[in-house]
């Protein structure tokens, strides 16, 4: 299984080779949904499932997750560095300053998805952010308590088996809204700690498993 987004971890499921299988013209087998495309593979190598502890890019994954509710990955990732700089290198500090009429210039912004709920989102996120940082030190710090501060690393056969959700994310996405975030229900926040390695769900006969293993 796979969805129609591009990757697991976010809305519509549907069918998939079961194993991982070469996708480029280096040979090594990756999960399925890495598919062909160069920018696709780049992020199934060196990103996806990779612990990330840096506070500014785990607020800039936060924000490219919320801003693929409804999008391929693939659009995400291709609108990447416009996003970085619309906001600022997706400093939060900026970013929480930003103003209604910073935000109409975005809406004109051909580079990202100019959707207004998103981009209010996005600054109301990072004003939450940096009210996480001054609570508890880093965002670093509170996210990863919710694996209990170390990743988790499925082992999983198929993408058929991957979840779209789980107990974790479920609280994750509980408590952000609780603390004022927005677009991170459950499956984003699912994606979430995929991207930032908070869990590994690469599955049997891909390159990178094999490489953890």
């Amino acid at each position: 299984m796979r969805h129609r987004s591009g990757r697991p971890g976010v809305h519509w499921w549907a069918e998939v080779q079961p194993l991982a299988r070469e996708t480029s013209s280096d040979e090594r087998p990756r999960c399925a949904w890495a598919g062909t495309d160069p920018l696709h593979i780049a992020y199934h190598d060196d990103e996806w499932g990779v612990p990330l502890h840096d506070d500014r890019r785990l607020f800039e994954m936060l924000i490219l997750e919320g801003a693929q509710a409804g999008l391929s990955w693939i659009t995400i990732l291709r609108k990447r560095e416009a996003y970085r700089r619309a906001f600022d290198g997706f400093d939060p500090e900026k970013v929480a300053r930003f103003t209604p009429a910073r935000v109409r210039r975005l809406l004109a912004d051909r580079g990202i998805v100019r959707n207004r709920l998103k981009i209010e989102g996005a600054v109301r996120n990072a004003r939450a952010f940096l009210d996480v940082q001054r609570e508890l030190g880093s965002f670093d710090r509170y996210v990863w308590q919710f694996v209990g501060g170390g990743p988790r690393t499925n082992g999983w056969r198929s993408l058929a088996e991957v979840p779209a959700r789980t107990p974790e994310s479920d609280a994750l996405s509980r408590d952000l809204k609780r603390r004022g975030f927005t677009f991170v229900g459950s499956t984003i926040c699912y994606a979430f700690m995929q991207a930032t390695g908070m869990v590994d769900d690469h599955v049997a006969g891909c390159f990178r498993r094999a490489a953890r293993a």
